[in-house]
């Protein structure tokens, strides 16, 4: 299903970003604003990106704004089809794994060998969001203070190669994520889980978070491949 990025839905998403991309004209600024509303949901698989809409509601060039969609094919998220146009992705069932095995390899060595009382804040954060969100109900917001959650467990390895990395390992997961269409069915298991995880490490009791995160990780690895099964024994119904 396609979801036209054109429309009053998407006006306040463009305008959010357009003060600072159009200051630096960069395509680097351009890409990384769009794939952080990948990474929110904002920009679901099978968004046309229409040129024209982008570059205007961003204040850049086409030139420009064709470069970030370079950039963002590169990353794996868009994906340019013969004579329609760029489309946000939708990422195929033998990508899921590939994509868990690092998160798995990014997010348990990020907590190895933390030393005591080390500072949560940032990652207790997203986490009390996402709490917020499950009690109003809200889903969508609980996914991403999920994927914010596991980033800012990434940044505590002090390493800004590494949340790279993660940053974009978060926005092909966000499109992975849309194989299941009830995000409770998807995050509500996986919150108590997280505040598990995050006291673990409080305590300094390390290998248990990381067994924890890891048969986090398979669980939610398991659950998404049971749905793009079913997806297609359904028929995509």
């Amino acid at each position: 299903m396609e979801h036209d990025v054109v429309g009053p839905d998407y006006e306040g998403l463009l305008r959010a970003g357009r003060s600072t991309i159009a200051r630096t004209g960069t395509a680097e600024r351009a890409a990384e604003y769009l794939r952080d509303r990948i990474i929110d949901g904002a920009l679901p698989p099978g968004t046309r990106m229409a040129e024209d809409a982008i570059s205007k509601g961003l204040g850049i060039s086409r030139n420009t704004l064709r470069e970030a969609f370079r950039l963002l094919s590169h990353q794996r998220l868009l994906e340019h089809e013969l004579n329609r146009g760029v489309f946000v992705r939708s990422l195929p069932r033998e990508e899921v794994g590939d994509l868990y095995t690092l998160r798995r390899l990014l997010e348990t060595a990020a907590i190895d060998g933390l030393g005591p009382d080390p500072d949560l804040t940032d990652v207790e954060a997203p986490l009390l969001a996402a709490e917020r969100a499950a009690e109003a109900g809200d889903w969508a917001a609980v996914g991403s203070g999920d994927l914010a959650f596991h980033l800012a467990l990434v940044a505590l390895s002090g390493s800004t190669r590494a949340v790279e990395v993660m940053r974009g390992v978060l926005a092909e997961l966000r499109l992975v994520f849309s194989v299941i269409t009830e995000p409770r069915r998807l995050h509500e298991a996986y919150l108590p889980r997280n505040r598990v995880i995050l006291e673990f490490i409080r305590s300094g009791a390390i290998p248990e978070a990381q067994a924890e995160l890891s048969a986090y990780l398979e669980d939610a690895q398991r659950q998404l491949l049971a749905a793009y099964d079913f997806d297609v024994e359904s028929g995509g119904r």
